[in-house]
């Protein structure tokens, strides 16, 4: 999530400040926090306001307009600035809005401590994209351009003409997304290349780099500033370095790695030789086991983005000036698509059994942050009335798990932040098993961030609208075989009579498995009694909810579907009053 990859600090202004603080810095949001005591706060924020990248400041908007005025320099360097009142029912956006991202991690707080962001720029009011801001979410870099005057002709309701050149372009099916292709001259590019207009540049360029031993970085400098600017080619457009494996350790071309954050893809020789490049040289494959490194790097990289790659800058050579050492190579090649995993994440929510008030801040906030959300129509609904308009909505058919992992992978690793949406919790028969191992099959260089957000299980509403029937050891079982062989289940189902569990059973019965949930009955009656409790909740936490109370002997099992959980208690369990019991303990034991 954005706010996660920030520094951003904290400060608080009178006593009502501390919890609402300590609340931020828990989330993780805070990296530097800085008390309630007021003396001394003009000096602490000072010090704070040219490496932070926002101020979160619990208190008052006046307060907090006069601390930052003196500090104020311009919205291409101020950091955002966001006052957040004690209660935590408002964040508002005061500084940096778009430029700083502040109107989105106000999102993110406010979904986190169930507050409501109060944006007050013109995009907030027409329900538009912020047009100098939207890129980012999108993995893009914000290039030149007179953006002031753009998003003033878009506060005035005009229609922005747009010529997209590269990058991701589902964003233009949002709603707010009011722009118009130019048949001419466009006011807004989405483009590797420098020019006219305002530009977002996608990560799709792929420099490929050979060099001699100890070459000086600032060789290797020179050449991509001038290769770039000779074919107006956008510094902010790289994905990133690709060179041959034998350059791993070469010293220039890891400092400008870093210098600069591109990622550094190495290829082996066999791999670079394969490629076809328009300039091969015998000497560099006596040298290296190619006959190409820049031009073939940069192509093998720019095809392992995805898409057709072409070359648009062929190899040229930069040798050392007065005082430097050595010489380079450079070739640049386009992706079809853009690339930037380390930009993205991979966020698995967990959506809870339906309502959403059950949701966890900490899920609200990986929502608010996500660009996309990925998941089932059914789930996506559920969630539907917190989704912003700049969010996208991917969906998918209710059997069709891997190709929604898979794309929501995909567009994690164009440099997205994605949400991708379970019932209930995505780590219990949900989406975070899968998501992760396909993940995992990635190489290290490929992979977007992976967080996993808890839910709540239908299995801990169920135990909490019954009672306490989870008192005591307990598994889940599923009966639904599509995935695992019915023999395993059955032998989970006599283990489980054995050990004499609470059992909760999902997925357990549908028109076409309409015999398992009798046979699991059956089985779990050989290790308890047949007055056993048993629970079936269906549509838990909705509109529909119903629960009934039965007994292993007469639970009703035509009145059981996939949208029911069934829970079986162990012989102590008792129902008492329309509450179903399971002891701490045994018989004989007791607790201390």
């Amino acid at each position: 999530m954005s706010g996660t990859h920030r520094h951003i600090v904290g400060l608080g202004f009178g006593p009502t400040a501390t919890p609402m603080l300590q609340q931020l810095t828990q989330a993780g949001l805070l990296r530097t926090v800085r008390g309630p005591e007021d003396a001394a706060a003009a000096t602490w924020l000072a010090e704070h306001w040219g490496a932070a990248e926002a101020v979160v400041a619990v208190g008052a908007c006046g307060l907090v307009t006069r601390l930052i005025a003196p500090l104020i320099s311009d919205k291409a360097s101020d950091p955002a600035v966001l006052v957040v009142d004690p209660l935590g029912r408002f964040v508002v956006p005061l500084l940096g809005g778009h430029a700083a991202g502040g109107d989105q991690l106000s999102q993110e707080i406010a979904a986190l401590i169930g507050g409501q962001a109060v944006l007050t720029g013109s995009s907030a009011a027409r329900r538009g994209l912020p047009l100098d801001a939207f890129g980012q979410a999108w993995g893009w870099r914000r290039g030149a351009g007179d953006w002031r005057s753009l998003m003033v002709e878009a506060a005035r309701g005009n229609r922005i003409s747009l010529r997209q050149e590269s990058g991701n372009s589902l964003w233009q099916t949002l709603e707010p997304a009011d722009t118009a292709e130019a048949t001419g001259p466009a006011a807004l590019v989405i483009s590797p290349h420098t020019g006219d207009g305002c530009r977002w540049h996608p990560p799709a360029l792929w420099l490929g780099l050979g060099c001699e031993r100890d070459t000086s970085l600032a060789v290797l400098e020179r050449l991509v500033a001038e290769g770039l600017a000779q074919q107006g080619l956008a510094p902010e457009a790289v994905a990133g370095l690709a060179s041959i494996d034998r350059k791993g350790d070469e010293p220039a071309l890891l400092a400008l790695a870093q210098q600069r954050g591109w990622p550094l893809r190495l290829f082996d020789a066999p791999t670079l030789a394969a490629v076809t490049v328009p300039h091969p040289s015998d000497a560099v494959a006596r040298e290296m086991g190619t006959a190409s490194v820049a031009e073939a790097a940069a192509l093998q990289a720019a095809a392992l983005a995805g898409g057709p790659a072409r070359l648009l800058v062929e190899k040229r050579i930069e040798r050392a000036g007065i005082g430097e050492r050595g010489a380079a190579t450079l070739a640049v090649a386009l992706a079809g698509r853009q690339w930037a995993p380390h930009r993205g994440s991979l966020q698995l929510v967990g959506s809870g059994p339906g309502p959403i008030a059950l949701l966890s801040g900490e899920a609200r906030q990986a929502l608010a942050a996500a660009t996309v959300w990925v998941g089932y129509g059914l789930y996506l609904d559920l969630l539907e009335p917190i989704r912003r308009p700049d969010q996208l909505r991917r969906e998918g058919r209710l059997t069709e798990e891997t190709a929604r992992c898979a794309e929501a992978l995909d567009l994690a690793r164009q440099g997205l932040d994605v949400a991708l949406i379970s019932s209930g919790d995505s780590g219990i028969y949900g989406m975070a098993g899968l998501a992760l191992e396909l993940w995992l099959q990635l190489p290290v260089l490929d992979r977007p961030a992976f967080t996993v957000h808890p839910g709540l299980s239908a299995l801990q509403l169920a135990a909490a609208r019954a009672g306490a029937p989870l008192m005591h050891d307990f598994c889940t079982i599923s009966l639904s075989d599509r995935l695992t062989p019915w023999e395993v289940i059955e032998r989970r189902l006599r283990g489980a009579a054995s050990g004499d569990f609470v059992v909760a059973l999902y997925n357990p019965r549908s028109l076409g498995r309409p015999w398992q949930l009798g046979r699991a009955i059956e089985l779990l009656g050989e290790g308890r009694p047949a007055t056993t409790p048993v629970l079936l909740a269906r549509q838990l936490g909705r509109t529909e909810e119903a629960l009934s109370l039965h007994t292993l002997g007469t639970m009703p099992a035509d009145q059981v579907d996939m949208l029911t959980l069934v829970l079986v208690g162990n012989s102590s369990t008792r129902v008492q009053d329309g509450r179903m019991v399971t002891p701490r303990g045994y018989p004989g034991a007791a607790l201390a």
